[in-house]
Order: C-alpha cells, then sequence, then structure tokens
C-alpha cells in the first residue's frame, strides 16, 4: 500500500493512500494488450538463444534452458555441400557465403538507404513546404491539391507505373532504384505546409528586405524552424524506410543489394525445408529490430511531438 507523508511540527506523519480500484481495472485492457503485444517478442528473443534441439523440443521452453549463440554462428553447422547435421545449422553469420560480409552487407545496404532518403527527402518536402506557403508561385495552390490528392491513392497503384518508370531508366538492380522513388513524400510535405503556415510571415519578409535570396531564407532562416516538425518525420520516414520491403522485392535481382526484409524473407523460407533454421530467422530478426527499438527510445519524445503536431490547424 502506497502511502503520503504529511511534515507537522516537526513530524513526519505518514497516512495510507487510497487506491482506486475502478481506475486500476479499467488498466486492465492496457496491461493485457501489452502482454499480446511483447509476447512475441520474448519469443523472438529465446529463440534466438535456443539450441536447434532445444527449438524442435515439443512441449516448448519459455526460456533457454541451455542459452546459446549457436543462431549467429555455429562452429558445428556443415559447409555448403557438407552432409547435413539434424542438431547444427549455419548460423546468421555463416549464411550467403557468396556475399561479401554476408548479413552485415545487408544492414549496411538497408541503413545507408535509410539515412539517404530520409535526409533527402525531408530536405525536398521542407522546400517544397517553404514554395508553397511562403512564396508567390504561380500554381502553387494546384501543386498544394495534387500533393493531397496523390495520399488518396493506395501506393499499390504506382508498384507497376513506378516499375516501368525506374526500368525505362536503367535503375533497376541498383541502389538508386532504392533511393530515387522514396524521395517524393506527399505526407511529409502536407504536414509542413500545415506546420508553416503557423510560423508568421513577417519574418521571411524582413530577410527578403535585408537582400536574402530565396535559398538562404530557407537555409537558414525556415529549416531551423522547421527543426521540431522535421525530427518527428524523421521517425517515421526512417522506420518506414528500414521496413521496406515489397519495392526492393521488385527491382532487386543481386544478393550484393539485398536488405534486411529481403534476407529476413529468404530465412523464412528456409524454415520450410530446415525447422531447425528457425533459430537462426530469430536472431536475424532480433538484430534487425534491435536498432529500430534504440532508436524510437532515443528519439520518443519527438515521436509523440509528432503525433500531437499533426493536429495542427490549416
Amino acid at each position: 500500500m502506497s502511502v503520503d507523508t504529511l511534515s507537522t511540527a516537526g513530524t513526519v506523519v505518514k497516512r495510507p493512500k487510497k487506491i482506486n480500484a475502478g481506475a486500476e481495472l479499467a488498466r486492465l485492457p492496457l496491461y493485457l494488450w501489452a502482454a499480446v503485444v511483447l509476447i512475441p517478442f520474448w519469443w523472438m528473443i529465446i529463440a534466438a538463444f535456443k539450441s536447434v534441439p532445444e527449438l524442435m523440443r515439443n512441449p516448448p521452453t519459455f526460456f533457454p534452458q541451455d542459452p546459446s549463440l549457436d543462431s549467429f554462428y555455429d562452429p558445428n553447422a556443415p559447409a555448403a555441400g557438407g552432409e547435413p547435421n539434424p542438431d547444427a545449422v549455419p548460423g546468421v553469420f555463416q549464411r550467403w557465403p557468396d556475399v561479401a560480409g554476408g548479413f552485415l552487407r545487408f544492414a549496411l545496404n538497408t541503413f545507408g538507404v535509410t539515412v539517404v532518403v530520409t535526409v533527402a527527402s525531408l530536405l525536398i518536402a521542407s522546400l517544397a513546404a517553404y514554395m508553397l506557403t511562403k512564396t508567390a508561385a504561380p500554381g502553387r495552390r494546384t501543386v498544394f491539391v495534387v500533393v493531397i490528392s496523390s495520399m488518396m491513392i493506395p501506393w499499390q497503384v504506382s508498384l507497376i507505373p513506378n516499375y516501368l518508370l525506374v526500368s525505362d531508366l536503367g535503375m533497376t538492380d541498383s541502389y538508386l532504384g532504392y533511393i530515387v522513388p522514396g524521395l517524393a513524400k506527399s505526407f511529409v510535405v502536407f504536414f509542413l505546409v500545415q506546420y508553416l503556415r503557423s510560423i508568421p510571415d513577417e519574418l521571411v519578409h524582413a530577410a527578403r528586405v535585408d537582400g536574402a535570396s530565396e535559398w538562404r531564407i530557407w537555409w537558414q532562416i525556415v529549416l531551423p524552424l522547421l527543426r521540431p516538425a522535421l525530427a518527428a518525420m524523421a521517425i517515421f520516414v526512417a522506420l518506414g524506410e528500414w521496413n521496406n520491403f515489397l519495392w526492393p522485392l521488385i527491382i532487386i535481382r543481386t544478393e550484393e543489394l539485398f536488405n534486411l526484409p529481403i534476407a529476413l524473407s529468404n530465412l523464412s523460407n528456409a524454415i520450410v525445408s530446415s525447422p531447425g533454421s528457425m533459430g537462426v530467422a530469430m536472431a536475424a530478426s532480433m538484430m534487425a529490430t534491435l536498432p529500430t527499438v534504440v532508436f524510437f527510445f532515443l528519439f520518443q519524445k519527438h515521436f509523440i511531438k509528432g503525433i500531437a503536431l499533426s493536429g495542427i490547424k490549416a
């Protein structure tokens, strides 16, 4: 039972704090929902540290009885073309022997594309938002309507046109095919437009009176003012690119260019022919998930602020 402390004439009097049973009962569905969400993550973590025989055990164990790193690297695993071993399978860092770096190469691909797309798309979106709100560019209202209209079209509809366009430009099976189509973020432009409309126009007018060019105004005045909104949008864009699966699956054929979602898909397919590979798939999933979890906790404040900023009125 929790207590409150009350100081009276130099003495400390403790009095019991009433617990609102109704409020605690109302939180019960939240606790149950949290458990439902966290159980798959718990299973992923424990499966990554189980040996192959323990993974195949029935009924399953909910704690690793003999924790092992074999799912990451198993020295007893057979080499390619060797005799199969039912108690040992190649770990994550032993897969894809023909790819320099293996799994780390896929992680580097994902990280590089995510950083480039996030930074470039936010810069482009901020420049577009500045043009639509703080300049007298002709046709800016029409452009804004087109941006909003594009948000109403399911992104799956644009897969075939985008693929044909990227193919005609010779960017399939390349990093450019990853990056260029991901630079256009309609929602980010819409979000930044709403945020910029809350900033007084007098700041921009004063800079123009002082002789600043439009590029300088955007870089030295608008971008610093957009920092909270850009930080919030960076989280959504970065997480979306980190988990991007369908588009890379369509345009990438060379293993060296795979990203983490495609690599995880290949490992998931391997479970069908080799059930012992489940621990390897879980280990890879854990390593692919960990950066996003750390990223979220580091920028949790901006994530919550982004949800709050999305309610800004035009």
